[in-house]
């Protein structure tokens, strides 16, 4: 793979771009993922920190906190939210981007709230995740071009009952009047496209 030009992204990769603090903590338990993702930013000039779980991202967000971070919202301990949650006690003016392959509008409006700049779902590559990470206020990411199937819709409202349940699935079943084993295999699925 060669170097990013500026022509490659408009940009050079981190000139101007990071300022005087390029700390980058990607927080994913997905360790292949995580080494290519980090080895990615450091060629465009981030000073990464991996973790690979809920606990060592906190630590290492309370240790050192970061002026970016890439976090995934799965993680095998717990939920990356609430990493985002403690990298804003720390530092408020983080770019957050969230990563997930269980994309849904409902955790991306609870990761926003939060901070996070940007929600993007899994596989993404180190140029999309570089330039959400890098965007200037009031940049809007593109548009979609095909809209969500009915399944996706479901999944969607599903989701949203569950983050406003508190992602309690007994609390959830009876608002949607749905079975919970039932609720349980379908929050057990990744979104549908």
């Amino acid at each position: 793979m060669t170097e990013n030009t500026p022509s490659d992204l408009s940009r050079a990769p981190g000139e101007g771009v990071l300022g005087p603090n390029p700390t980058l903590l990607i927080v994913d338990d997905d360790a292949p993922f995580l080494r290519r993702l980090a080895r990615a930013m450091e060629s465009r000039g981030f000073a990464v920190e991996m973790a690979a779980s809920v606990a060592e991202g906190i630590a290492k967000a309370k240790a050192a906190p970061p002026k970016y971070a890439v976090v995934d919202l799965r993680l095998g301990d717990g939920n990356g939210l609430d990493v985002i949650e403690v990298i804003r006690q720390q530092k408020s003016d983080t770019h957050i981007v969230v990563l997930t392959g269980y994309g849904n509008i409902a955790t991306a409006v609870t990761a926003v709230k939060l901070g996070a700049l940007d929600y993007l779902a899994k596989p993404a590559d180190a140029d999309e995740i570089f330039l959400a990470l890098t965007q200037r206020p009031g940049e809007k990411a593109e548009v979609p071009e095909n809209p969500m199937s009915a399944d996706r819709v479901r999944w969607e409202h599903i989701q949203r009952v569950f983050e406003s349940c508190d992602r309690n699935v007994s609390e959830t079943a009876r608002r949607l009047n749905m079975h919970r084993r039932t609720l349980q295999r379908i929050l057990a699925k990744r979104a549908p496209r």
